[in-house]
């Protein structure tokens, strides 16, 4: 049986292999959040290797639209939610400046806001509504008549009901976000198995370990759960300490935005959202599916994302198709992260995020990697608590 084997393909890392009896971090996932806790423990010494089923950062994270919504998509019953996303979305600014520093890449970070519009009557009523609890909560968030939106954004429609105007939802280019970490992460020395699954977790409060698909056996000094909308998949641990994650599917749309069509504002209607980003590509979404791993590409998914989208920029119609692609967001019971300790001894759970991974990457990262290093963790993540259920 093997303590530590650490074993990486050439390209993966420029970095000698660390030969510290110190054991590593392991984190099983490497999406945004898998990544971003480890870079965060890179930074602070620690010895970190991620292990990646397939390409890091190429599942829910690449299919993202990079949003960080936090003030358009709070919810009637999510007070405890909000609060961690306005913490994580007044910590993105240094977190993105960091990273860029970091990693070389700039992750587009983009302050223009969202436009949340009312297509007919009842839309509007419902967006009053919304809106309203936005106030009543202390957000700085505009009502704006439908003409007075056409005046920020042109290319609305031009009988719009209503909209609500937040300047504090910003947005990141989340495919450059992925870039951005993986290269910080081993440019800081942390260590990457790409397609390499996991197989099992042995749980243990001063040793655990996991076992990969191939027979291998990594121990850690912990192990961090951050994979995603497969958490619930791998073996060891019994019922009662394994992450209550699902996926649920997301089907989107890319466009190419070209001239004279412009969009600077993330516009969120009804049926659907429309975030244009600075490379030109306009991502149109998203469904929301409880059909498990089917990662088919519907044509009724897309025709109601692309009708929602089309009610409230009609000017969408004429741009090209660039892609479509299903992902699948990792949802708990409640559909809130399972943040912290789980039930089995030297195991951590980072996962759970559903639609707001990319906007909680900065609080999770900088939190879990707080918690690793025993420091002492913001209050905001008691809410979240894996053993919550």
């Amino acid at each position: 049986m093997l303590r530590v084997r650490w074993k990486i393909a050439a390209e993966t890392s420029m970095h000698p292999i660390s030969t510290s009896s110190e054991f590593p971090v392991v984190i099983i996932g490497g999406g945004v959040i898998g990544l971003s806790i480890g870079w965060e423990l890179v930074r602070a010494q620690r010895p970190v290797v991620i292990l990646e089923r397939g390409e890091a950062g190429r599942g829910a994270s690449w299919m993202a639209a990079g949003m960080l919504a936090a003030d358009a998509e709070i919810g009637f019953e999510e007070i405890d939610l909000y609060r961690l996303s306005r913490e994580s979305l007044a910590r993105w600014p240094e977190f993105a400046a960091r990273l860029e520093a970091d990693s070389g890449f700039s992750v587009d970070y983009r302050t223009e806001g969202t436009l949340m519009v009312a297509d007919d009557r009842d839309s509007a009523a419902r967006l009053r509504r919304h809106f309203e609890f936005q106030r009543q909560q202390g957000l700085s968030v505009e009502w704006l008549t439908g003409a007075e939106a056409l005046d920020i954004e042109p290319f609305l429609a031009p009988r719009l009901a209503a909209a609500v105007l937040s300047r504090s939802d910003h947005q990141v280019d989340n495919r450059r976000l992925v870039q951005a970490l993986r290269t910080a992460f081993l440019n800081k020395g942390g260590v990457l198995l790409e397609r390499t699954p996991v197989q099992a977790i042995h749980s243990d409060a001063s040793r655990p370990a996991v076992v990969t698909q191939e027979g291998e056996r990594i121990e850690g000094s912990c192990v961090i759960v951050a994979a995603g909308a497969w958490s619930a998949l791998i073996e060891g641990l019994v019922a009662s300490a394994r992450p209550p994650v699902r996926p649920v599917k997301g089907q989107m749309i890319e466009l190419a935005i070209e001239a004279p069509f412009e969009l600077k504002h993330v516009v969120r209607g009804p049926q659907a959202y429309l975030a244009p980003k600075s490379d030109g590509r306009m991502l149109v979404g998203a469904t929301m599916e409880e059909m498990g791993f089917d990662a088919r590409v519907t044509a009724g998914g897309l025709y109601k994302i692309l009708e929602g989208a089309w009610e409230v920029v009609p000017g969408i119609y004429d741009l090209p198709v660039t892609d479509t692609w299903a992902g699948f967001r990792p949802g708990s019971r409640d559909n809130a992260p399972l943040l912290g300790p789980s039930g089995a001894p030297g195991v951590l759970f980072a996962t759970g995020h559903y639609r707001h991974g990319i906007l909680l990457t900065p609080v999770t990262a900088e939190e879990m990697a707080r918690l690793v290093l025993g420091q002492e963790t913001s209050p905001l993540l008691a809410p979240f608590s894996p053993r919550r259920f």
